[in-house]
């Protein structure tokens, strides 16, 4: 990996919008990418997509996106030669960008549309956030109104991208070069409040013992599941690992 500053590195911000949060059945009716730098945008792309299904009520409260908005839209496979053209082997940027990048190869591999977008580097502003540690909670909305970023208007793919670009060339302004960056985000990163579930919101050193073991099994990102298995181990080493009787009192089964 070459050290390059990062003023110096042209990177690609993607956002799309989804049917759905379900890997399976999940189809992208939205997608934007812009290819920027410390200073300019250079090229930017948007399409609403026809998913040939239907989209569901609670999608269309997040992102706003209707039937009729799409039903004469061009298809998934019309759009992403176009996509992976611009995308090129760029850095990738993007909120949770992993869930992106993986529906965009999925797509590509049901219309038999050479893809390697996998093999891609990419930098994920949520991780950069958790490293950033200084704003209340890591929505691209919350850090946003934290770098005083101005609103771009509704939930959706392009606005997103703005704000994202705006978001990460803050974040960035911590790093001298991209090897430094990557280096930072090769590790794991201890965070302190739970981001999701029932105990959204709570730190994790005040999370129940019976809810640490359940979640420290569960399918989160490898940042979550180290700050929940480093509590488990703290409280271990610590003594402080209270005993119960029913270690699932808490759950609904």
């Amino acid at each position: 990996m070459t050290r390059r500053s990062i003023e110096e590195e042209k990177f690609v911000c993607i956002d799309c919008e989804f049917t759905s949060l379900e890997k399976e059945t999940c189809r992208i009716i939205e997608v934007a990418v812009a290819v920027f730098d410390a200073h300019q945008v250079y090229e930017q792309f948007e399409s609403l997509i026809n998913p040939q299904c239907e989209i569901p009520a609670e999608s269309i409260e997040i992102h706003h996106i209707t039937q009729e908005m799409v039903q004469d839209k061009p298809l998934i496979e019309e759009v992403l030669p176009t996509l992976f053209k611009i995308i090129g082997k760029k850095i990738i940027i993007g909120h949770g960008i992993d869930n992106d990048i993986d529906q965009l190869a999925i797509a590509a591999e049901r219309a038999k549309i050479p893809c390697l977008i996998r093999n891609n580097r990419f930098i994920d502003t949520l991780r950069m956030a958790r490293l950033y540690g200084q704003s209340p909670t890591n929505s691209l909305e919350q850090l946003r109104k934290h770098f005083n970023i101005e609103a771009e208007g509704a939930h959706r793919a392009m606005s997103d991208v703005i704000v994202n670009m705006e978001v990460f060339r803050m974040l960035a302004k911590h790093y001298r070069s991209t090897k430094e960056l990557f280096d930072a985000l090769s590790k794991p990163i201890q965070m302190k409040i739970m981001p999701l579930g029932k105990h959204k919101g709570r730190p994790i050193k005040e999370l129940p013992q019976e809810y640490l073991l359940w979640a420290a099994r569960m399918d989160f990102d490898q940042d979550l599941l180290y700050s929940l298995r480093h509590e488990i181990n703290r409280r271990k080493k610590g003594n402080l690992f209270a005993q119960e009787s029913n270690p699932f009192k808490d759950f609904d089964i």
